[in-house]
């Protein structure tokens, strides 16, 4: 079988990032199928350009893997008015290249951002061919929580592209069970999700990895080392981290990792200089490959979202990658991803915009390195138990298989 999948976002492991669909490709490809990628030529975390070429794609092989980088309106981490530019000019590039790709099977689109999904229903549409879509947050909700969409006549049409993708998919595969309940609330038939939540890659995230060249690259020897891996953006609630980060300024052994890049670093940056956060360490960003050794420095690894309802239905990937690496986690997040940290005893919960509780916990933590160690065997246990990303891969293909015989 080979898939077609249009992805924005799509990073490789040389780049800081999610390298999930990678990894399913090389899955796909050892099991005799092929993944053909269509991604922009800009890292979505960093804004920056992942390469250079003429006119409006460029094509690269990435250890088997077939990537077709389309052009992006380079504005990603402007104002939202240009983002949302920016990913039009995807959605109009992506059919282009899209459509120069041959013998494709199934149609596999992802969101946010929705407008490429809209790209892969045109196309599935033009081919007849099987149309896949996953959910990976669940847009334009999550806006609308957030305030970001606040024009009614905006929220009104992103309701109605959300149905329109919704009903006009022949299947839908989600990565949070949270998820499922929401698409059957808009009127999805159950039978029609999937859900099958991404997990980790349980060799590479491990807790034989070494992490000392990392700490000795940033002088952590000897520290207690909180990492927050990810994006820097407004959903991820790091203003709390820094609130806690004061409250701990005369806690010399306590130092804060940020690992990660976005559209609210500058402004995060500024503020940590502003309070004399010298406990606090923007690190900027990692390719994924060198990530392993980043969580295996860590003492303790943090997880948070702001405090809003929406939120309690995700499933954060980092989270699987923390456990993995026998890693325990201060949860910052409530929902369906706190029950399912607390049923495996891998870690803390901490109420969502709580800096007091946050400062309280990490520096109970940073006595405690036996039940920290306990935390971090059974995280890894339960990872292996549930969240072998080479099993969710195997679901997936099934699926995929499934839909191209129908």
């Amino acid at each position: 079988m080979k898939v077609l999948l249009i992805n924005q976002a799509f990073v490789s492991p040389d780049e800081p990032g999610h390298t999930r669909h990678y990894e399913l490709a090389k899955y796909l490809h050892q099991h005799g199928h092929e993944l053909v990628i269509v991604g922009s030529d800009i890292n979505y975390q960093t804004g920056e350009k992942i390469i250079e070429h003429k006119g409006i794609s460029t094509e690269q092989m990435i250890n088997g893997v077939r990537v077709i980088r389309a052009f992006i309106l380079p504005a990603l981490h402007r104002s939202y008015f240009w983002r949302v530019l920016s990913f039009l000019s995807f959605m109009l590039s992506s059919v282009i290249v899209s459509l120069q790709v041959k013998d494709v099977d199934l149609v596999m689109g992802t969101t946010p951002p929705i407008f490429q999904a809209v790209s892969v229903w045109f196309i599935a549409l033009l081919r007849h061919k099987p149309f896949l879509l996953e959910v990976r947050d669940l847009w334009p909700e999550f806006g609308i929580s957030m305030g970001v969409l606040k024009n009614p006549l905006i929220i009104t049409l992103s309701r109605w592209l959300e149905s329109f993708l919704y009903a006009r998919a022949d299947h839908i595969l989600v990565n949070s069970p949270a998820y499922v309940e929401y698409l059957c609330s808009r009127g999805i038939r159950a039978k029609k999700i999937t859900f099958i939540p991404y997990g980790t890659d349980v060799q590479i995230f491990h807790p034989d990895v070494d992490g000392k060249a990392f700490r000795y690259r940033y002088g952590l020897q000897g520290r207690f080392m909180v990492l927050y891996a990810g994006a820097l953006g407004q959903a991820n609630d790091i203003y709390t981290l820094l609130r806690a980060a004061e409250r701990l300024k005369a806690f010399e052994k306590i130092r804060f990792v940020l690992l990660g890049d976005g559209k609210e670093r500058h402004n995060l940056e500024a503020e940590a200089t502003r309070k004399g956060l010298n406990n606090v360490m923007f690190a900027g960003v990692v390719p994924k490959k060198e990530m392993p050794g980043a969580v295996a420095a860590a003492d303790v690894c943090l997880a948070i979202l702001q405090d809003i309802p929406m939120f309690r239905t995700t499933y954060p990937n980092k989270v699987f990658d923390y456990m993995a690496a026998g890693k325990p986690t201060v949860l910052v997040i409530d929902g369906v991803i706190r029950e399912l940290l607390e049923a495996s005893g891998g870690g803390v919960y901490v109420p969502p915009a709580d800096d007091v509780a946050l400062a309280q916990t990490l520096t109970d933590l940073s006595q405690q390195p036996e039940k920290l160690a306990g935390m971090g065997r059974s995280a890894r246990q339960y990872i292996l138990s549930h969240m072998d990303r080479q099993k969710k891969m195997a679901e997936t293909m099934q699926l995929m298989l499934r839909m191209v015989k129908q």
